[in-house]
This record gives C-alpha cells, sequence and structure tokens, in this order.
C-alpha cells in the first residue's frame, strides 16, 4: 500500500492558492532576502534506535518524512488519548485503515519542522508491516509499501496562538492534554532581550496561556512525569549578556497549570530532563576542569527548594564532553547524551550507564561521520531518539537544494527568502542576484537558472551598479581581516564572456578597502578603508577608481563599515562602533554623502550590534541584521553560528516601525531589498550537495591532555543496557 500522508488544517491549502495567485509584477511591492549560514546544507531528519539491540544501519529507523527541515523530537506516552482531541473537528483525522494483529503499534512523534515557509510542531504516526521487513532502515526510507500509512498533523493553529505573528518553535513535549513548546510571538519591547518564551497549548481548545514571567526569556523545557512541573533554562531577571557558546543560564521550576510557584535550583544549568518529581539531569560546563559534563540535581522530599537546599553532584566524567541529556519516567539504569570526544570530529550519540559508570556508544557504528544531535528516549526506554542529516553525509531525499527558500513574511506587500549563498544582492531590475561563495562571486536568475561563476579568488559583499546594469563590486582578498591586510574594491562586468577586461580593481593603495555601494546616479562609490589605520569611509569615483577622484566621509579612531547608499542619493547607511569603539558593539548611523546629518538611527542596546545595513527600494525603510531579539535557543543545540542571535529587522529612516522579520535560532545576515515582487514560492537551483553542517567550533576545544581512565572507555559489548 502507498504511503499516505494526511494533513488535517487546510491553512496550508489556503496559503499555498494565495501564493499561486500572488501578483509577481506588483510595483508596489518587493521582496528581501538574506543568508543564514550553514542552514540551506541541514537537510535534517529525526531517526531512532532500539536501545536493547545492537546498534546497526539496519535497527536505524527514519521516522520523519524527508520534507524540509525537522528536529528536536519527543516520544509521546502511548497512553495518552491523543488522536482523540488533536483537532476540534475530529473527523478530519483520517483512520489510518486495518493492522493485521502481528504489526507493532505506530511510532508515534512530535517535533519541530521548519516548512510552507514557517516554524511549527507537527505529531506524526507511522504504521508499518513488520511482515514485509520495515525492521530494515533502506525498506522504511523507502516511501513505498512497508510504510502503510503515515499520521501527520500540525498541532498548532499559528494564526490563533501567535496572534499572527512569525515566529519560532521549538523544544515540545506532551503532557496530558496540554502541549508544552517554546515560541517568540510576544516581543519583549527591550534591545537585546531573547523573545523565547515556555508556553501551554490545550490541544481540545487552542487555549494558550505563557508560562514564562514578561521580562524574562525562558530555553528547553522539560515536563516531570507527573506533569506538575516543568523545568527550564533561563538567565531569570539578569537577562542574557552576549554569550554565544556555553550559556551561564540557571534551572528553573514551576508549577506546568499556570507558572506560578517558580523557583531556582540550580546556579549554571542548561538543558534540564526528568526522571522523577524529584530528579533531574542537566549539563554544564564545569569550573574545575573545563569539560562540558552531565549532572543530576535531587530535590529536597520537605521544605523549601532552593539552590540551597538541593543536592547535586556529576554524572559523567571529564575527559570528554556530554550535554543534552535525555531521560525516562523512572528510569534509573541510563540516560542518553550527545558527546564530542578529543578522539573524534563528530557529535554522536550515547548512552551512560549510571549502575556501571560507562558510555556506551551508539550512533556511532551506524553513521561515524555524521553529526546527531538532542538525543531523547521513549517513555518505556526502549528507544533513542535524535535528529541528523538524512542519509548521512550525503542528500538523499531526491530534491535539488533550494536556491530560494520562502520565508512567512510578517509585511504582506514584501516576500522573504532565505538565499543559498552569502552577501547576496539584486541587479537593477531584480532578475538576477549576485552573491558570494568562498571562494569567488557568483551570478544567478532569481528563477534559478543561469548560475555561473564570474570571479574566482576570495572575495565578500556584492552590489550592481544601478546605471551600468551588468557591473558588480566587490570587495577582493580576505573576510574578516585586519586593518593592515590588503583587500581591493574591484568592479566585474559580468556580461563580458571573453573576460579581458571584465575584472577591474578601483582601490591600489595595499589597504583594507570593502564593503562598496554606489550612487544611484552610477557616478560614485562609498566604501569603507583603513588607509589612515582607521576603518572609516571613503566615497571615490566609480568608474575610474580612487586615482580619478577620492575624498574621506568619516573620521574617527573607530570602525565606520558596511555602507549602503539610498536609492534618492540623500542618506548613507552605516554601522559603526563609534561609541565604543574596539568594543565589538556596533549601532547603524545615517549621514549625507556631504558629511553633514549624522545621526544615529537605532540603538540596539549595551553592547548590542546593528549591521548590513540596506534601503528599501523607496528609500524610506532600511532592512538589517541584529541581536536586537537576543537569541532563541541554548547554542549547543544547534550546528555553529558564530553569531547565533542574528536576526532580520526592518525600520523606518525617522526610527519608527521597527519590525522583526526571522525567527529561528541560527545567524541570519546580509539581507538586500530587491525592487521585484517574487511570488512567495521556494525556488530551487540546478545543484545537489551534500547534506552537512559545522558542529559548534567551540567543542573542539580540548580543557587538558589527562588520562581520565576507564571510565572513558566505552562499553565493549555495543547491545544496549
Amino acid at each position: 500500500m502507498k504511503l499516505q500522508t494526511i494533513f488535517c488544517s487546510l491553512l496550508y491549502l489556503l496559503s499555498a492558492v494565495f501564493r499561486a495567485t500572488a501578483d509577481e509584477d506588483s510595483s508596489s511591492r518587493s521582496s528581501i532576502i538574506f543568508t543564514t549560514l550553514g542552514r540551506s546544507d541541514y537537510a535534517f531528519d529525526i531517526y531512532t534506535l532500539p536501545i536493547s539491540d545492537r546498534p546497526t544501519t539496519a535497527n536505524e529507523i527514519k521516522i520523519t518524512d524527508g520534507e524540509s527541515v525537522n528536529f528536536n523530537g519527543h516520544f509521546p506516552s502511548p497512553s495518552s488519548p491523543f488522536l482523540s482531541f488533536l483537532l476540534r473537528n475530529q473527523t478530519l483525522i483520517q483512520s489510518p485503515g486495518p493492522q493485521d494483529s502481528r504489526d507493532p503499534p505506530p511510532l508515534q512523534l512530535i517535533y519541530v519542522t521548519e516548512r510552507n515557509g514557517t516554524s511549527n510542531i507537527y505529531y506524526d504516526a507511522v504504521y508499518y508491516d513488520t511482515r514485509r521487513n520495515t525492521r530494515s532502515r533502506t525498506a522504511l526510507e523507502q516511501h513505498g509499501a512497508e510504510v502503510s500509512t503515515r499520521v501527520q498533523v500540525p498541532l498548532l493553529d499559528l494564526n490563533e496562538v501567535n496572534g499572527g505573528v512569525i515566529s519560532m518553535k521549538d523544544k515540545p513535549i506532551l503532557s496530558g492534554e496540554y502541549l508544552i513548546y517554546v515560541s517568540t510571538h510576544e516581543n519583549p519591547g527591550t534591545p537585546r532581550t531573547s523573545w523565547a518564551a515556555v508556553y501551554s497549548t490545550e490541544l481540545k481548545t487552542g487555549l494558550t496561556r505563557r508560562l514564562t514571567p514578561y521580562g524574562v526569556a525562558d530555553f528547553s523545557p522539560a515536563v516531570s512525569p507527573s506533569g506538575k512541573y516543568t523545568a527550564v533554562a533561563s538567565y531569570g531577571n539578569k537577562g542574557w549578556d552576549g554569550e554565544v557558546e556555553m550559556l551561564s543560564t540557571d534551572i528553573y521550576i514551576f508549577l506546568t497549570r499556570d507558572g506560578t510557584q517558580r523557583v531556582k535550583i540550580v546556579e549554571n544549568g542548561g538543558w534540564p530532563c526528568w526522571v522523577d518529581e524529584s530528579t533531574l539531569f542537566f549539563h554544564r560546563k564545569s569550573e574545575e576542569d573545563d569539560w562540558i559534563s552531565v549532572y543530576k540535581v535531587i530535590l529536597p522530599q520537605t521544605g523549601l527548594v532552593s539552590t540551597e537546599s538541593v543536592s547535586i553532584q556529576r554524572v559523567t566524567p571529564p575527559g570528554l564532553h556530554a550535554f543534552t541529556p535525555a531521560t525516562s519516567p523512572g528510569n534509573n539504569k541510563f540516560i542518553a547524551v550527545a558527546t564530542r570526544r578529543p578522539t573524534s570530529s563528530y557529535r554522536h550519540i550515547e548512552l551512560f550507564d549510571l549502575v556501571k559508570n560507562k558510555f556506551i556508544e551508539l550512533t556511532r557504528f551506524v553513521s561515524p561521520k555524521t553529526h546527531h544531535l538532542n538525543p531523547f528516549i521513549s517513555p518505556d526506554s526502549s528507544r533513542v531518539g535524535y535528529h541528523k542529516c538524512r542519509g548521512g553525509s550525503t542528500r538523499e531525499d531526491g530534491n535539488n537544494q533550494l536556491l530560494l527558500e520562502n520565508i512567512k513574511s510578517p509585511l504582506p506587500d514584501i516576500s522573504l527568502f532565505r538565499f543559498d549563498g552569502s552577501f547576496p544582492s539584486f541587479s537593477p531590475k531584480g532578475d538576477r542576484i549576485a552573491f558570494v561563495e568562498f571562494p569567488g562571486v557568483y551570478v544567478v536568475n532569481s528563477d534559478g537558472s543561469n548560475r555561473r561563476q564570474v570571479y574566482f579568488k576570495n572575495a565578500f559583499s556584492t552590489v550592481w551598479d544601478p546605471v551600468r546594469e551588468a557591473v558588480v563590486y566587490t570587495s577582493g582578498g580576505p573576510e574578516f581581516a585586519s586593518e593592515s591586510s590588503e583587500v581591493d574594491i574591484i568592479s566585474i562586468n559580468v556580461d563580458d564572456v571573453d573576460g579581458v577586461s571584465a575584472v577591474r580593481r578601483l582601490t591600489t593603495n595595499g589597504k583594507n578597502n570593502a564593503f562598496p555601494s554606489v550612487s544611484p546616479d552610477g557616478k560614485w562609490i562609498v566604501f569603507r578603508s583603513t588607509r589612515t589605520g582607521y576603518k572609516n569611509l571613503y566615497i571615490m569615483d566609480a568608474e575610474g577608481g580612487e586615482g580619478y577622484g577620492l575624498h574621506r566621509l568619516t573620521e574617527g579612531p573607530w570602525s565606520d563599515t558596511m555602507c549602503n547608499w539610498s536609492p534618492d542619493g540623500e542618506w548613507i547607511a552605516f554601522a559603526s562602533d563609534r561609541d565604543n569603539p574596539g568594543s565589538g558593539s556596533f549601532e547603524m548611523y545615517l549621514i549625507h554623502p556631504n558629511g553633514t546629518g549624522l545621526r544615529k538611527l537605532i540603538q540596539s542596546g549595551s553592547a548590542g550590534r546593528a549591521n548590513h545595513p540596506y534601503f528599501s527600494p523607496d528609500g524610506k525603510s532600511i532592512v538589517f541584521t541584529s541581536d536586537y531579539g537576543g537569541i532563541s535557543a541554548e547554542p549547543i543545540s544547534t550546528p555553529h553560528q558564530y553569531q547565533p542571535y542574528g536576526e532580520i529587522f526592518k525600520i523606518k529612516l525617522d526610527g519608527s516601525d521597527l519590525k522583526r522579520l526571522t525567527q529561528n535560532s541560527f545567524e541570519d545576515g546580509t539581507p538586500a531589498w530587491g525592487p521585484r515582487f517574487i511570488r512567495p514560492v521556494d525556488v530551487e537551483e540546478v545543484k545537489n550537495e551534500q547534506c552537512a553542517f559545522e558542529d559548534c567550533h567551540w567543542l573542539n576545544e580540548t580543557p587538558n591532555q589527562r588520562d581520565w581512565g576507564a571510565a572513558l572507555e566505552p562499553e565493549k559489548v555495543q547491545c544496549g543496557v
């Protein structure tokens, strides 16, 4: 029987009809593209291994459907009256059909998915036929006769839950008839404050309650076996201070029903999980030896609960990083963890035997050269789940990579896309996009066709000439280089097929010259240069370069950079650390091309960042990337992001109407605003690359080389516990 995927919402059908009939040629509408570090290569799906059997490729099952990106799973209790109250209109839930008595119960999963341009939480129940050898991984991954039915249900009505606000969802847990999860749909109104908060939605009614206090951000929720308590990682009232690696959050618990009786139980901890009503595991970086390890906290049976009354003990030994722990109700035998061993470059899932104090490796025997993230254990302790690239190190989903991934826009007149490439920019007509892949500069049509390389050396940033429509400017040289490094502004005629005069160098002083932007009449280029020892802004002749005309626009012992010229020629926007030179904190400024009218456009908060400004086609607004919204998840739970706080915002030139456009736990940056409205549908490119990503770079650090002994040796018999 062919695989049937059952959707229980008309919302996506209606949105698809809307997308198909959108007016691509509307002059009052436009499009924004941006880059997300590594995101186009993730191709995550959720997998599971049985704990009692030897970990092999034959025993590994892919649960999710290979569509888009699926991660951070949770096995619901099979005894929950789940399907009966998923939707208010229960007739939409179709029966999976008769099942043979010899067939096992379905694999049930709750997880986060990013599809249809939004982040949502789905429920999947996968029925399969053991008589057809469905224990075979290859058989289960074939969307054919072996998997008899897939029931798939979006759990949240995003318009109802979010009030129409686009947001990120994370770390879902089903507790009785309530879904507990993280969402970022409420703006705290304070710069550099995370929007992440924990919510509870009653699935029968859709009634949603915020459990996190206003003004506070919570991450990584976990619900106790009875459902009475929820634990979270949180900064509490102290707030986020810019951390992008191992967070110094604390562990809080509160009543799941309404968020009251909130109390801090652990200082310095993250990613909690419950084994019973008084025992939790969590991870932290040890102050003694700098290894990330799992710890256990035991709450007192009587009296007040506080950081002083709890008992804390280290569980996993030093000598390797062990983090994002998972357990199951009443399971005092083992936990599941993600590890980074000094001998491995890959993140793997292992069990830790709490009785023998031994690690038991799992995923290394299945996909040794693939990262595996965020384990979770079934309620009966029989299975461990995790997410990874589907098909191991290669994309086996049969799909081309997306050039433009449609992201649902909070603004009806603007379509929003994640672009597969760095520093993208639109041609004057909006029909072509220039971008960077390190090394090289490329050009592609906005429909994904005619992708070609036009510059073969290392470069960063791109911008088109508004008058000479085939000319692209870029910064030729190493990115993130020091002031003394040589970087030059170059022009590239992308339609010069013979290449004889395609590339011209416009700066010749051997200094760091970068981030060009062209005046609307095509006569001048503004750029940043270190020719006097500091990064300041200069303006030069667009055709002849600095030898034909050059003058200084800004001056001072600070960094002015990432400049963009407005379409009407009146303003130049740029990022600057002039408030605190050398601190890494950048604010956004405006200045007239004659050097007058300097003013700050937005205050991004103490030590904050507002970078890469880009004017709207009408010159009335600016899109930029910023940490204004803080971080949205524990960075250790995601692939490597240099700046996991980066999100895309827009603002008007008078500083009003600040709007957040993207919501995720990744690094969004280098936005560009195009003159043409692109219909909000995905655009594929003729490119089928490996599914791959980098693990957190800071997990490569080995605190010391001491021999930690037998505790680090994995169990020799690799067949569970």
